[in-house]
């Protein structure tokens, strides 16, 4: 039994890794896998493990844009190092919506919202959303990090504290959010992925604090998860950014319309 929730804590790890990247949902694709292929553990661990895996995933960011990301790079010039410093002044305004409304509602998201039924809609209303400014055909106007300004980048940030209700995708409303306020889809992914660093850096470390002990198997199944999410992170985040320099959204738009029509007709008929 041990080996098979080693196995399922892979696979949620694989997940993990593919849709935290690209704007589908990870945090609903889990909850989804899990009620599935659900682990033996507790209410109280599930939830933590679901977002301290993604502590796998930011690694593949920092991993992948260490350089870009690094302030004190010797390898950069003056400006560019402030360049750096004032990316991550804007990063850092655009998670203080999420940041201020997760600590608030996190019992009510945990409990009360992470439903099939909920990420179902959101995956489809999303779905939408991504169809229809794909439609817009509008040219950007923000197309490298100094066109975003400090209004832009909170604004982004309300958008990113919409993705808190599962199903929404932290990345796709994020994007969604830059592409609709004139950026690129290049810039808005970029952007995206940064602002996960503090985001979910904070969110599993508060995770871990409010778990009251976990054994060393518990362990085991969170470090499996993560590592698996870090490689595959990795590949998902390649995969994407060579993705999108020629093709738009709109796969992904038609994926969630169809995956949110297929989880409520199978729990309203099937579970």
């Amino acid at each position: 039994m041990d080996i098979i929730e080693l196995i399922k804590a892979f696979i949620l790890g694989i997940v993990q890794g593919i849709t935290e990247w690209l704007p589908i949902s990870s945090t609903g694709h889990l909850i989804l896998v899990n009620e599935l292929l659900p682990m033996k553990c507790s209410d109280d661990f599930f939830n933590m493990f679901k977002v301290v895996i993604q502590f796998g995933s930011i690694l593949a960011v920092v991993t992948l844009y260490f350089n870009k990301l690094n302030p004190f790079s010797l390898k950069k010039t003056p400006v560019q190092r402030r360049d750096t410093v004032m990316l991550w002044v804007k990063v850092l305004i655009a998670t203080v919506p999420a940041g201020v409304i997760g600590l608030l509602f996190d019992d009510i998201i945990d409990n009360v919202l992470s439903t099939p039924y909920v990420i179902a809609a959101t995956l489809i209303i999303y779905g939408i959303f991504f169809l229809i400014l794909e439609n817009r055909n509008k040219k950007p106007t923000i197309t490298s990090f100094d066109d975003i300004t400090y209004k832009t980048a909170l604004l982004i940030g309300v958008c990113q504290m919409l993705a808190l209700i599962p199903g929404t995708s932290r990345s796709g409303a994020t994007i969604v959010g830059a592409v609709f306020l004139g950026a690129s889809r290049f810039i808005a992914a970029e952007f995206s992925f940064f602002m996960a660093i503090p985001v979910m850096f904070g969110a599993s470390l508060l995770k871990l604090i409010s778990m009251p002990s976990m054994t060393g198997f518990e362990w085991l199944l969170l470090i499996v998860g993560m590592v698996t999410a870090y490689v595959v992170s990795i590949l998902a985040i390649r995969f994407l950014m060579d993705y999108i320099k020629k093709h738009d959204f709109k796969v992904f738009g038609y994926y969630r319309i169809v995956l949110g029509i297929i989880v409520i007709v199978a729990f309203t008929f099937f579970f």
